[in-house]
């Protein structure tokens, strides 16, 4: 059996064998070490020792990524696959004003030349505000509410609501203009209730950015003067613009591409759990009731903005395939990650448990884990289609 080299040194039978989960899992050492961390100590004499160990090491890395990162984006132009190897591993929490940087770079709103930012920021953000006294305040000025800013206008506040920042008047009014002007021009889709989580990423990003904050959970909207928030609403719209581009078909008429990847998602477990598939059946949950708000707002709800937020480093890193395909293997390695527990469950405790999974503590490491551990089975799948039990093959959004 031949095997699958992976960027962090190690190897996998390829094509798979029924043991696939087994020998992905057996990789987390190897998988913290491509992170630059350490495989967790199996005694832990000493939990305090351990946490401030942890959080030195953390720095540590945090800070030599900030010189990766800085020299990277202040050394003129520069080829943007070197950017997106380096948000793939995550951009640093030490400075936050890096990765909205890095974002605007990798999804193409902002250029790569130095000698042509500052113009073509400027420039973008003046082409918003054309657009949103074109679209939004003229018909406020009118005194209309259509049916689709009055839709916008219930979905808001149920946006993060325990969140002081997306509750606060100035960040709801943001999204409500965005989400119109975005809709407005984009009839083929419109608004689809979703797409209001996708903003919560980009306007925490950027927001911290403007703010200099030193912790997302540290923001405070009213720190924030209008020029600032006016900064954000054009950055925010325009790199939402972009990713739903590349996923305008799961806001379509039917939805066909949050089926597609649903139905890809039912053919990965089936293969790489097939104890958790069979009780699923069994018990008559059905995957489309299952995954489908992971589909359509790309897990936000599922857990922390924080955890979210490097999931995304490594979603932007991905050209095109970030927010589609790879977000299936991500989805296919949450549900896995929570199958000795599901498969106790009857129909009702399984619908009750997925509804408010137990992620509220995670951070970075857990998000990294899966990060790689659906980096693999991509990887696996994608040289090893044949093996899926049905014969079919993953479909690409």
């Amino acid at each position: 059996s031949s095997c699958l080299a992976l960027p962090w040194g190690d190897a996998v039978p390829s094509p798979m064998s029924d043991s696939v989960f087994g020998a992905l899992t057996s990789k987390v050492s190897s998988v913290a070490a491509y992170f630059g961390g350490s495989s967790p100590p199996q005694e832990r004499p000493d939990p305090a020792a351990e946490a401030r160990a942890r959080e030195a090491a953390a720095a540590q890395k945090d800070a030599t990524k900030v010189g990766k990162f800085s020299q990277l984006m202040h050394s003129g132009a520069y080829d943007l696959t070197d950017l997106r190897a380096l948000l793939w591993s995550g951009a640093p929490f030490c400075d936050l004003r890096i990765r909205a940087e890095a974002w605007r770079l990798a999804l193409g709103y902002l250029p790569v030349n130095l000698d042509f930012q500052e113009q073509g920021l400027a420039r973008k953000r003046r082409e918003y505000a054309d657009l949103r006294a074109e679209f939004y305040d003229s018909l406020v000025a009118r005194g209309d509410e259509p049916k689709l800013l009055h839709q916008i206008r219930i979905d808001i506040p149920r946006t993060v609501p325990v969140s002081p920042v997306f509750t606060h008047p100035k960040i709801q009014a943001l999204m409500e203009r965005s989400l119109l002007i975005w809709s407005i021009r984009n009839p083929a889709s419109s608004y689809v209730q979703g797409i209001n989580d996708l903003m919560t990423p980009l306007i925490m990003v950027f927001l911290a950015a403007e703010l200099a904050a030193t912790a997302y959970d540290e923001v405070n909207v009213d720190q924030a003067s209008d020029e600032m928030l006016d900064r954000v609403e054009a950055d925010t719209y325009w790199c939402l613009t972009k990713i739903l581009s590349d996923i305008q078909d799961h806001y379509t008429f039917g939805q066909p591409g949050i089926q597609r990847m649903i139905s890809t998602m039912k053919d990965i477990v089936r293969r790489i759990d097939p104890d958790l598939y069979t009780h699923l059946d069994a018990v008559g949950c059905d995957f489309m009731h299952l995954s489908f708000r992971w589909m359509n707002c790309l897990l936000l709800r599922e857990m922390p903005l924080v955890s979210a937020i490097r999931l995304w480093d490594a979603y932007i890193a991905e050209p095109s395939e970030g927010f589609s395909t790879f977000h299936v293997y991500i989805c296919a390695c949450f549900l896995v990650y929570w199958s000795p527990q599901l498969r106790d469950m009857d129909l009702q405790d399984l619908l009750l448990y997925i509804q408010d999974f137990p992620t509220k503590q995670w951070g970075t490491q857990e998000i990294e884990t899966l990060l790689a551990e659906a980096y693999v089975m991509k990887s696996l799948f994608h040289q090893a289609q044949r093996h899926f039990t049905d014969g079919s093959s993953p479909s690409k959004s």
